[in-house]
């Protein structure tokens, strides 16, 4: 344990000196409170992006039969320890280190041991090196949450880890330096402050090329092309998830400031808090209101993702739009969602959490919008990282789907599926006590 007594003498030589030096004290006294404040925001920020992983959980565990939820509990937290372990071998390196437009380097994360902090030595404020790694990975680890509820109850397990190994350790940090690392997108210009397109899109993309490879769930659409409802197991459960992910937002976006050692930042942050609860706030009540119009009913389901299309849609630009505008972009992303998920049943794709529609669909929306704000944006750039990211995400996702359904397969028997993937693969049950699974 570290020796905490008072050396008297030091602390009067000390206080001597800066006595005689009042600017260069002054001017490390604020470095170093803004390197703690800066730290700080990303390790406490990080800790509630981390915590969406929960909602996720919840939310798709709540939206599959019974029968499948111990097995979407477990691809949860595994796709979670999965990209913690990709993140560190290759991930990070390779989105961040020496990118040289397109990629960066291929090597496992090394935190420096910040020597000039240790030093007393303050540039800028800065922050620690493995406080931005944290945060950082936390971020990889929503991406690959989004696949998992859109293939959930006919994917086997393993197969769909292996997907999630590769989308993290390599389609995902890639793209994100073309963005976040200072790569070409960045330099034409492109903005994406969280991650609507980088974090969000991407999640959608892959979960898309998953799901058209896999295929529907048998029952989910009649020979004559109806649309057979298959009704989530729990919907409290699918609500606090949601409720969790709306929590986890504050750092997902909050934390993408990416400072906190000046009045500047904090102001930026509180704005954009406030701007991403707003943006939820209209994705509920359009998603509501919508539904109420077209189906005379209003839907819990729709409305609880068009929270997180309202999420997803500020997340490209949370710090510039007033908070009115902020609404109004969240109620556009509610709104895209009623009609995106019919829109993906008439295609016969099934997305059992709604997936598709509330992180791709909204995180295109939100990617676009940023224009609507930001005078140095403009609609061409916008598109071009959108279609660029997506094209790349289509074509490396299709190759591992098409790679893995062809070697190992992906795709669960039909005893399997009607027996639920609990007992095929776990040997268990999650609710024993309320009879046979359906």
């Amino acid at each position: 344990m570290r020796d905490l007594r008072v050396n008297k003498k030091a602390v009067a030589v000390t206080a001597a000196l800066m006595a005689l030096l009042p600017g260069v004290a002054n001017a490390a006294v604020e470095g170093e409170t803004a390197f703690i404040l800066n730290s700080f925001s990303f390790l406490f920020n990080g800790a509630l992006v981390m915590w969406m992983a929960a909602g996720f959980a919840m939310l798709e565990a709540g939206l599959v039969r019974k029968k499948n939820t111990a097995t979407i509990c477990l691809k949860n937290i595994a796709l979670y320890s999965v990209a913690g372990l990709t993140f560190y071998l290759v991930g990070y390196n390779l989105m961040y280190l020496d990118v040289t437009g397109f990629i960066g380097s291929f090597s496992p994360f090394w935190s420096a041991d910040d020597a000039d902090a240790l030093k007393g030595t303050f540039a800028d404020g800065g922050y620690s090196a493995s406080s931005d790694w944290f945060f950082q990975m936390v971020f990889v680890a929503t991406a690959a949450s989004i696949v998992s509820g859109a293939v959930a109850e006919r994917i086997k397990l393993w197969p769909f880890l292996a997907f999630v190994f590769l989308l993290t350790a390599i389609i995902y940090p890639i793209q994100g330096s073309w963005v976040w690392g200072g790569g070409w997108l960045s330099e034409m210009g492109f903005s994406d402050y969280a991650g609507s397109t980088l974090v969000h899109s991407v999640g959608g993309w892959a979960a898309l090329t998953g799901a058209i490879i896999l295929g529907p769930r048998k029952g989910k659409y009649s020979k004559e092309g109806r649309v057979q409802p298959i009704p989530g197991a729990n919907l409290p459960l699918a609500t606090l998830g949601t409720f969790i992910l709306w929590l986890g937002w504050f750092g997902f976006n909050g934390g993408s400031v990416l400072a906190l050692g000046s009045a500047e930042s904090v102001i930026e942050m509180a704005n954009v808090f406030a701007n991403t609860n707003m943006a939820a706030v209209g994705g509920v009540l359009a998603a509501m209101a919508t539904t109420q119009i077209l189906y005379k009913k209003v839907d819990l389901t729709m409305a609880l993702n068009g929270a997180i299309a309202g999420l997803v849609s500020i997340t490209a630009e949370p710090a510039d739009p007033t908070i009115g505008m902020a609404i109004a972009i969240g109620a556009v992303g509610g709104v895209l969602v009623v009609f995106a998920v019919p829109f993906f049943d008439k295609l016969k794709i099934d997305d059992v959490v709604g997936a598709l529609s509330a992180h791709l669909v909204a995180g295109i929306w939100g990617t676009l919008a940023v224009v609507l704000t930001d005078a140095d944006a403009t609609l061409a750039v916008q598109a071009t990282g959108i279609i660029a990211i997506g094209a790349f995400v289509v074509i490396t996702s299709s190759i591992l789907w098409l790679a893995l359904k062809y070697t190992v397969g992906i795709r669960a028997s039909e005893e399997d599926e009607a027996n639920g993937l609990d007992k095929a693969e776990l040997g268990l049950e999650a609710y024993p006590e309320f009879g046979p699974s359906t």
